[in-house]
């Protein structure tokens, strides 16, 4: 190996530099299945770390049809969707998916993805290109997941789509924008739950800007499907709307208990991406074991279940509300499983979460540039299969620890 090697010193140095500012992330790895208690370097912690919202991820029914889908189908799909990769399991998915969304969108259709990032980028840079290059305009909310943002700037490279950036929660600078917008094109981009804030964005303010400035809406629900609404169809179920202007993303390893994603949009959006979805189009498809299984999570989220982990859930979330107190940190106004705490400070988050770690809790430290400069956090989520007093206990610990951070730093 030659003796001068620049891009392996390179590395070595801007890896130096992370560490100096506390920003390097280290991965840390689990021996057991997906739950509220996670062995974890030997040690059993309690998580309140993951995604797994409903608690499915281990859910004895989906373990099951995970296994009867192999058994069915094999474990790989063996090419893209549009070579010889789709499968009858793909088929029954995306058409039960679009029937979750029906009510919301008309005329709907649904594409699967393997994760929500390929949906988003896919949807985004697809629906980009209906017009002409220079014609388009995506309206991007400032705290969109890094999936939404990676997908706006590739979709302004490929297509030349002009890019403003607006305030989710003063849509003032949205409206006038819009109004001053001639192009025949515009999107505008919006997480449906913030997911390191935890707060819902307006989508029926939104869907009303859209209606009366002729836009799109694309609303990335990874974080609301399977929990809001009643029936569990997220985002869309609660806020009331019906709209072919929405282009609905849902992930399904969250809620879900899964993997993957997809979009739901009106018939003729869903064809358009998959005749020119790049990601879509080069991408092998996801195990059909894996869509065999996800129909059984649906059937979960929508069922008597389905309704009595979001009970359990919202249950968690008004007692964290009403008793979770601090002197120094800050609570999000959250009505959501992410219940985040902001500490400020890169050093403080990481002692937190390392006394945590003492006291038997995983909850990770988020700094930048996942969040903010400065507004680095403990991101707490909640979990239908954590009871009423696992949860008291974790508050009890808390407020111990905000007293021990405050004294050694």
């Amino acid at each position: 190996m030659s003796a001068h090697f620049k891009a392996r010193d390179l590395a070595a140095h801007q890896i130096a530099d992370l560490d100096t500012q506390l920003l390097r992330r280290t991965l840390r790895t689990t021996t057991s299945p997906c739950d509220t208690k996670a062995r974890v370097d030997q040690r059993e912690l309690k998580a309140f770390c993951s995604n797994d919202y409903l608690g499915l991820a281990n859910h004895p029914e989906l373990v099951f049809a995970l296994a009867e889908g192999a058994k069915r189908y094999g474990v790989g799909s063996g090419a893209s969707h549009l070579i010889s990769g789709h499968s009858v399991a793909h088929d029954l998915l995306e058409k039960k998916l679009a029937a979750c969304e029906s009510k919301y969108i008309p005329n709907t259709r649904a594409l699967f993805f393997s994760t929500g990032y390929l949906a988003n980028i896919n949807a985004i840079t697809g629906l980009s290109r209906l017009a002409n290059q220079g014609e388009v305009s995506i309206y991007s909310a400032k705290l969109n997941h890094a999936s939404l943002i990676d997908g706006v700037r590739l979709a302004s490279s490929q297509t030349k789509a002009k890019v403003t950036l607006f305030d989710h929660q003063n849509l003032d600078f949205l409206k006038e924008a819009l109004k001053r917008d001639a192009y025949p094109l515009k999107l505008i981009v919006i997480d449906g739950v913030f997911s390191m804030d935890g707060d819902i964005a307006p989508v029926k303010d939104l869907l009303n800007l859209a209606e009366q400035y002729d836009a799109l809406l694309m609303v990335d629900d990874a974080h609301g499907f399977g929990v809001l609404g009643e029936h569990g169809h997220g985002i869309l179920e609660q806020s009331g709307v019906y709209s072919e202007r929405i282009i609905y993303v849902g992930t399904l390893g969250k809620a879900a208990g899964v993997s993957g994603a997809f979009i739901c949009a009106a018939s003729p959006f869903i064809e358009w991406l998959i005749q020119k979805g790049r990601p879509y189009i080069y991408s092998t498809a996801t195990s059909p074991a894996i869509a065999h299984t996800l129909l059984t999570s649906l059937e979960l989220i929508e069922g008597k279940e389905g309704i009595a982990r979001r009970k359990q859930l919202n249950q968690l979330i008004q007692i964290w509300r009403d008793e979770m107190t601090f002197q120094s940190w800050e609570k999000t106004p959250s009505s959501t499983p992410i219940q985040p705490v902001i500490l400020g400070s890169n050093a403080s988050a990481l002692l937190a979460a390392k006394l945590l770690d003492e006291a038997g809790y995983w909850i990770p430290a988020i700094r930048p540039p996942t969040v903010p400069v400065g507004s680095s956090r403990l991101r707490i989520t909640f979990s239908a299969n954590h009871s009423v007093d696992d949860l008291r206990e974790l508050i009890k610990t808390l407020q111990v620890i905000e007293q021990e951070v405050k004294s050694n730093l």
